[in-house]
């Protein structure tokens, strides 16, 4: 075992015993050497295999029910695995489940002793960092208070903070910081972002393509608990969110082609990536590709009042149709309306936003005052949005909409909210935050100090 890995996993798998009906267990366990079994066996993971070194931050992604959580469990001990073996060095500090492992009937304080005692601190190193704990959890005089009294969020408070503050070698992090409000999360993230530069290894689960980019040396993909790919973070979450958003009738396919893609794997600065993606990655990089099962399920139309929208799409400035984009890049969104009868002064519009439904921005053809006059019926317009995309990695919807006067004033005569979706690709190398790059340009400059500017004439 090399001194520089702090979690080895070894061909894990683990399999559950499925019951159709209640009685089925007993009958299991009375006659266990029965012609058949009693259940049928699901098998959650798949021979999982890799190692996570010290200090490494590795994010594992996957669709729902793909074995995140399991893996999780087993790497922890809560779980055993049913196959293959785990081995953990240091300490380990997790956070799987709002609460897990607190008495319900103990107070706060008397759970942190109680945590802390499972991590293998002594009373005396729990004594010395309670007071952080406790300030960190900010739950005031609730800390003196039985835990079954708490709220979710209070819960998650008071675990985080007796997570973060044993001081693991290891901190493994389900998706339990996603139910705090905004500003314990940034709070999260931040100690978080701190352990992750002293020097501790974290392992987590997250759906968030732009978080596991930015905080990730490494990522691993999960499907149908068969690890299909392990390397660079970009990479990873590029093949997960083809996966997610893949046709049912695609998955096959697509999970073939990754799988096939990481029996090509070789070591590059530390990550694994496959020969041939990396060659695919660098033309999607140029100025966007296509990808079919990128599709939204969320579109509302409204009824038609004498137009109607067509085949709204992102382009590339080369003319080719793009929903997977690059940062910095230039696009035209653009769409038909075909008209069903005579309309009086039309406009057009458009809108982006994010997966939350938050408008980040849009633009229309005109101010009402330079409307187009009049359309004759079986005419058709095509209109054009020329963007340059200045978003933050993710993925983000695009409205269409067409505007004519009427006897009510302006009205749509076509609208369709979320008629398309596009995913912009991981940049590592970006220092914007937030959502939008507003292309600011900084500077630092060393000012030297009095006694350094004395000394050095």
């Amino acid at each position: 075992m090399s001194s520089d890995l702090a979690i080895e996993v070894r061909g894990v798998g683990k399999s559950f015993a499925i019951y159709e009906r209640p009685h089925h267990r007993l009958m299991q366990q009375l006659f266990p050497n029965a012609r058949r079994p009693w259940f049928r066996e699901f098998r959650a993971l798949h021979d999982i295999d890799f190692d996570v070194r010290r200090g490494e931050t590795v994010g594992i992604v996957g669709r729902n029910g793909s074995g995140k959580s399991t893996l999780l469990q087993i790497i922890c001990g809560t779980l055993a695995p049913t196959t293959g073996s785990v081995r953990v060095h240091g300490r380990v500090a997790a956070l799987l489940e709002l609460g897990a492992g607190f008495n319900p009937e103990f107070t706060g304080r008397e759970n942190v002793y109680l945590n802390g005692t499972v991590l293998g601190l002594t009373r005396d190193e729990i004594d010395r960092c309670f007071d952080a704990i406790a300030a960190f959890a900010d739950i005031g005089d609730f800390i003196e208070q039985p835990v079954k009294t708490y709220s979710s969020g209070m819960y998650v408070r008071l675990a985080f903070a007796v997570a973060i503050n044993v001081q693991p070698d290891v901190l493994i992090v389900d998706e339990a910081l996603s139910v705090g409000d905004e500003a314990f999360q940034r709070k999260c993230h931040a100690r978080i972002e701190a352990m992750r530069q002293n020097g501790a290894t974290i392992l987590f689960v997250s759906h968030s393509a732009g978080l596991v980019t930015q905080m990730c040396s490494e990522a691993i993909l999960l499907d149908a608990g068969e690890q299909l790919a392990r390397g660079a973070p970009k990479f990873v979450v590029a093949r997960y969110q083809k996966l997610i958003y893949a046709p049912s009738d695609a998955v096959g396919a697509i999970r073939a082609g990754i799988r096939a893609e990481a029996l090509d794997t070789v070591a590059a600065d530390g990550a694994y990536l496959s020969t041939a993606a990396a060659c695919a990655l660098a033309d999607v990089l140029d100025d966007g590709h296509f990808e079919p099962g990128l599709e939204p399920q969320s579109t509302v139309r409204y009824p038609s009042r004498g137009a109607r929208i067509l085949e709204p799409h992102l382009r590339s400035e080369s003319g080719r149709v793009v929903n997977v984009v690059r940062c910095g890049t230039t696009y035209v969104y653009t769409y038909r309306i075909a008209f069903d009868r005579a309309c009086r002064r039309v406009r057009c519009g458009m809108l982006i936003k994010t997966v939350s439904g938050l408008e980040l921005g849009g633009a229309v053809t005109a101010q009402p005052a330079d409307a187009i006059e009049h359309v004759e019926a079986g005419a058709e317009l095509e209109v054009s949005f020329r963007l340059r995309n200045l978003l933050a990695p993710g993925t983000y919807f695009l409205n269409a909409g067409v505007l004519g006067a009427s006897d009510e004033g302006e009205i749509y005569l076509d609208r369709h909210i979320d008629i398309a979706m596009f995913r912009v690709l991981p940049q590592p190398e970006r220092l914007a935050t937030a959502l939008v790059d507003f292309d600011v340009r900084s500077t630092v400059t060393l000012i030297e100090a009095a006694g350094n500017l004395e000394a050095s004439r």
